[in-house]
Parts: C-alpha cells; structure tokens; sequence
C-alpha cells in the first residue's frame, strides 16, 4: 500500500506539480478514503519525504552504473551530464524535489537528509578525483571545480526542462549543448601542455 501510495502520488504531482499533491485525490486513485493515508503516513510532508530519498536512491543507482560502464574520467563526465538530463525527463517530479525547492515549507527530515549526503557524497569524491591533476587551470579549489560542473551540469538541464522537456537528451537548444559544455570545462581544466610550460618559464 505505500508503494501504491507513492506512485499515485507521483502521478499527482505530474499531471498537477510537485506543490499541488492533493492527499484526497492520492486516496482517490489508491481506492481508499482521505483519512486511510495517515495509517501509512502520518502527513502530506511525510510522503514527500518518502519520495526524496526515492529520488536519491535512483539517481545514485544510475550514477554507479555509469562509472562502471566508462573507462575514463572524461566519459564518466560526459555519462553524468546526460544522465543527469535524463533523470530529469525520465522522473521529472523527484528531480524537482530533490534538487530544486518546488514545495513551500519542506524540508527534508534529518534522516533523510544523512541518507542524501552519504550517497552523494561517493558521487562528488569522483569528480574530485578526476579534478585533481588540474586545479592550478583555473586558480580554483577542486571543490569549487566541481560544485562548478554540478552548476554547469544543473543549469542546462534546467534550461532544457522548462523550454523542451520532450526533446531527448543531446537535443534542442540546450541539451545539443551538452558536449560543448563539457569540452570547453575540459579545455579549461586541462591547459595546453605548451601553455603550462610557458607559465613556468615565466615563473622562472
């Protein structure tokens, strides 16, 4: 019956939006009355916290089957902007909840939460790892590199979602910008070899 409940609830937020989950009509499309919810759940906000750490779970899920897939730092990268893409076409009400705000007044119990960090967490320590070798290309932090790939990586995805969320990943306006992003990052990050020497020598 969760089970049920929660993918009636992800039905309603579909065809509705994420804010206008309407309990009554969950009830409705699950065969039972309003008040037969709180035997599961104890409110509204203890569903969408359910469907949080779904989101997470799904989305880690896909990220680990990616980086087993690609055999190198730069195909991982190029697999996660589309899979993040896709995510968001594919599950479009739990891309909203995890990481955007759509709902006035949810927060995330701590629970979940704890759960959001640890698995993210693995996901951000690769990308940290790919970036290593090439912090000094930008004069920023491997941190900041990364939390500028997860904007890069997040704004384009918007984009697409809110101007042509039925084109596939890879087209349209933003979409077919995916790879252009991702060479201009790599062209940043790592310097022409000549470059770097020069630098050096300037050093000197």
């Amino acid at each position: 019956m969760k089970n049920a409940i929660l993918d009636a609830a992800r039905q309603v937020m579909r065809e509705e939006g994420v804010a206008a989950l309407n309990l009554q009509e969950v009830a409705r499309r699950v065969g039972v009355r309003a008040p037969s919810l709180y035997e599961y759940f104890p409110g509204k906000m203890a569903i969408y916290d359910a469907l949080f750490r779904m989101g997470v779970r799904i989305y880690v899920d896909r990220m680990h089957r990616l980086n087993e897939s690609a055999d190198s730092f730069w195909a991982r990268s190029q697999a996660g902007l589309e899979n993040y893409m896709s995510f968001a076409q594919e599950y479009p009400e739990l891309y909203q909840l995890v990481y955007e705000r759509p709902v006035p007044g949810f927060v995330p119990s701590e629970e979940s939460m704890a759960e959001s960090r640890r698995l993210l967490t693995i996901s951000d320590e690769i990308v940290e790892k790919g970036l290593e070798r090439g912090s000094i290309a930008l004069g920023i932090t491997t941190e900041q590199a990364r939390d500028l790939f997860i904007a890069m990586m997040h704004g384009l995805t918007a984009l697409h979602m809110a101007n042509e969320p039925e084109l596939p990943v890879g087209s349209g306006r933003f979409g077919s910008l995916l790879p252009a992003a991702l060479a201009l990052f790599r062209a940043a990050w790592e310097p022409e070899p000549s470059a770097t020497q020069d630098e050096q020598t300037e050093k000197a």
